[in-house]
């Protein structure tokens, strides 16, 4: 089976940490060395004199801080939410908000990257997303501060694991541009979700695999008359999750479409590659046999949710929020508990019951500017303390004891929402929103985290669902480094966008039936002829020159 393994992670991590050491004493990548920054060289104004792991920020003077921030149409932003006046009257913390739609996110931050625009921050930007920007010098080198971050330090010392997959988003320059939202265990965020009343009325086991979940399409489409299954995300966070389990990546883990391959210790371009065609080709066997809708990859969200209420489909991909969502629109049409949809496991397929991922996820990105705000120290230990300590976790979820929530020992979370207000499945009914009508739980702020409270939110059936797939599921680790230097990064950028755009075309046409699955030749065929083989050059050499470079710095 094709995965990294711990052991290859750990020892790429701490080679890359003796090749950052390298670069700072005398520099194995030709920078000349550098001094660690302290607080006295950088804007203390605001900033807390003493602060250390367990301190609460207040900052000394009004903190204003730019936002570019994705808004979501589950929670549309309110800028008079509790969450905000809990920040200004407790922390003296306020916010200048770029609020951007969801369906424009991408296209703006990339709008706003080019033209070198980015307020303070940005929110949901993953691992890869910095690299096209880091040439221009606009992104922070946030690994030159984090030293100045006693809670974020602290959990990457006390979380297995979690600084080696850290150590492996620096650059070639030895430094990484974003700081991730970091969990204490791995989350299982998305999976596929299913009608289990109706499978139940029709004596259909709960899938175990992919192949399996087609039986079950199978005997649905027959029995119901319908296309069993419809996507959700336009079938993006399908081909994240599933991916592993086909040995490829794809949806929103496609990334520039280069994947490692230990077997040849090499990158290959994973849409060229067995995996991902055996992925595709069953989703396509799905929509030719009338299993799936044909509209999965172009729909929106609503049009999905609107198809599993009203019993069109029964199967689509989702996270606990759209299932929460699902089975209040039901309860809505059909009566409380009168169908009830939920989890699928990670499904096995052709390389294991597997899903790509790690202790990390979505985080912060922030602008080069910052590092010049005379109080930028003071920044610094606001997003120490709002995303790295159990205290700014627990607000970012929970908002405030005894007016958005209690402790209890009710329920396996250990936290409920106070009644009249609904969170999840917790008080389904109530008259007001945590996220909502408060902002809190609000994916900007409150993601990634300790155990206890990421799990807080979740019923018993979810709780006991993450500790199943914890145990049940093989992770492959992300790839090993391969930075590039920024004129490569922009050949490499050149190159990887046509492409990419080539496979998402392809892709498309294959699962809705467009184009039959006898055509991948010449999908092959245009690939090579938008120049993979140059991309995958790069790739491949920048891989070599940054284990060149480990290898220098560890003699």
């Amino acid at each position: 089976m094709r995965s990294l393994s711990k052991k290859y992670l750990l020892t790429s991590a701490t080679l890359c940490g003796a090749l950052l050491l390298a670069a700072c004493n005398g520099d194995a990548t030709g920078s000349e060395s550098e001094e660690e920054i302290t607080e006295d060289d950088i804007g203390s104004v605001g900033a807390m004199e003493s602060f250390e792991v367990g301190d609460t920020f207040v900052a000394t003077e009004p903190l204003d801080i730019g936002i570019l921030y994705r808004d979501l149409p589950a929670y549309p932003l309110e800028t008079d939410w509790m969450f905000f006046q809990e920040l200004e009257e407790n922390n003296n913390v306020t916010f200048d908000i770029t609020s951007v739609p969801l369906s424009d996110w991408e296209e703006r931050l990339n709008v706003t990257m080019g033209a070198g625009d980015l307020p303070d921050y940005s929110t949901d930007i993953w691992s890869g997303h910095e690299t096209p920007y880091v040439p221009s010098g606009t992104v922070l080198p946030i690994s030159d501060y984090t030293h100045l971050m006693p809670h974020f330090q602290q959990r990457l010392e006390d979380w297995e694991g979690v600084n080696e997959q850290i150590e492996n988003m620096r650059q070639l320059d030895g430094k990484y541009y974003v700081l991730p939202g970091i969990n204490e265990n791995i989350q299982f965020d998305f999976s596929m979700k299913y009608n289990q009343t109706v499978f139940e009325e029709y004596g259909i086991e709960e899938p175990q695999s992919w192949d399996e979940l087609r039986d079950a399409l199978v005997i649905l489409r027959d029995e119901t008359g319908t296309t069993p299954l419809t996507l959700w995300w336009q079938g993006n966070a399908t081909f994240n999750f599933g991916g592993g389990s086909f040995d490829t990546i794809g949806g929103w883990g496609s990334m520039d479409g280069a994947m490692y391959d230990p077997d040849t210790e090499e990158f290959v371009y994973a849409p060229m590659q067995q995996g991902y065609k055996d992925m595709i080709e069953y989703f396509a066997g799905l929509t030719e046999d009338g299993l799936m809708d044909p509209e999965a990859l172009t729909q929106d969200d609503q049009m999905a949710r609107g198809k599993l209420i009203n019993q069109e489909a029964f199967v689509s991909s989702g996270n606990i929020g759209t299932i929460t969502d699902v089975n209040e629109g039901l309860d809505d049409q059909y009566g409380e508990g009168e169908f009830e949809f939920s989890r699928l496991p990670i499904l096995a397929g052709p390389n294991g019951q597997v899903m790509r991922g790690g202790n990390t996820n979505s985080g912060i990105m922030l602008s080069a500017d910052v590092a010049e705000r005379d109080d930028f120290l003071a920044l610094l230990q606001y997003i120490d303390w709002q995303y790295y300590s159990d205290e700014g976790t627990e607000f970012a979820h929970w908002g405030v004891e005894g007016e958005t929530f209690e402790y209890t020992d009710d329920l396996v979370g250990g936290y409920k929402p106070v009644d009249g207000i609904r969170y999840e499945r917790l008080n389904v009914g109530a008259p007001e929103s945590l996220q909502e009508d408060y902002g809190f739980g609000n994916a900007a702020f409150a993601y990634a985290g300790p155990a206890h409270i990421r799990q807080s939110i979740m019923e018993e059936k979810e709780f006991n669902y993450q500790t199943r797939m914890n145990e049940e599921v093989e992770i492959l680790l992300p790839d090993p480094p391969r930075p590039m230097s920024p004129a490569d990064q922009e050949q490499a950028s050149l190159l990887s966008t046509p492409l990419l755009d080539t496979v998402d075309q392809y892709t498309f046409r294959f699962v809705t039936g467009q184009y039959s699955m006898d055509r991948w030749d010449e999908f092959m065929e245009e690939l090579e002829a938008q120049n993979v083989d140059a991309f995958m050059e790069l790739v491949n050499e920048a891989y070599a020159d940054y284990q060149e470079a480990v290898e220098s710095a560890t003699e």
